[in-house]
């Protein structure tokens, strides 16, 4: 990577906004494989504390799912890619779930091929249905196709997002950017220079924001981005943050 790439060192009067799989913890098999570990839980409590609490978890996860790997750890959250939102006052926005009757018939439709393909898993987090094919690469494009048109035939509240060897039905109009945005306009965010990592295509829209603010977009792993900075895997964005704590705490 070239010295170039590499973000600034960070600022603890910053306001942080963190991927989770892929850029905090490793990306899993399964959604149910996935652990977060003591010594993560210990790096964000002390960011948190160190930076007025100015530190958001902004993942594709469900907020219950992130909220049960965190234990004790009690820090503004969201969940499904904005779509269900934790604030630093632990007050929760949810947008609208999509109609029951079109996520039963995307289900029902869906219910036959997971079937025929057991390496296909549908993921249902509440506001989102997702298709992982981790288990089954071979299939990337028949499942992007499929959910494709699903989304097509759900009409206008769903929207297709895909990220790492997943494709994903949600409900349209909120993304990880906007997310970004309703949490800078509000204590302890408001005013501070806004940082995102991230590691997927779902992240796009959080580098995007963050763009437009003049902040540090980092996008962790090779691939095409419209982030600013890079970081290398997991273990460097760790490091990024660990270094500049050690040495101010």
């Amino acid at each position: 990577m070239a010295r170039a790439d590499l973000p600034p060192a960070p600022q603890l009067d910053w306001a942080y906004f963190l991927d989770v799989d892929g850029t905090l913890i490793e990306i899993a098999d399964t959604p149910d494989a996935v652990r977060v570990d003591a010594a993560l839980l210990d790096l964000i409590a002390r960011l948190h504390r160190a930076s007025g609490g100015a530190v958001a978890l902004v993942s594709g996860r469900a907020l219950s799912f992130m909220r049960q790997r965190l234990g004790r750890l009690r820090l503004p959250l969201a969940g499904q890619h904005g779509l269900e939102r934790r604030d630093a006052r632990g007050r929760l926005h949810r947008v609208a779930a999509a109609p029951a009757a079109a996520r039963r018939t995307i289900t029902q439709a869906l219910a036959p091929i997971l079937a025929r393909h057991p390496g296909l898993l549908l993921e249902d987090k509440g506001l989102t249905l997702a298709l992982h094919y981790r288990l089954a690469p071979h299939l990337a494009a028949y499942a992007q196709r499929l959910m494709a048109r699903l989304a097509a035939a759900a009409g206008s509240g769903f929207e297709l997002q895909l990220g790492k060897r997943v494709a994903e039905l949600k409900p349209a109009g909120t993304n990880k950017g906007k997310t970004v945005e309703h949490y800078l306009a509000e204590p302890p965010f408001k005013g501070r220079r806004p940082v995102f990592i991230g590691d997927d295509l779902n992240d796009e829209h959080g580098f995007a924001a963050v763009n437009r603010l003049r902040g540090v977009s980092i996008k962790v792993g090779r691939g095409r981005s419209c982030a600013r900075y890079r970081l290398r895997d997991v273990a460097a964005v760790r490091a990024w943050l660990a270094d500049t704590l050690q040495s101010r705490e």
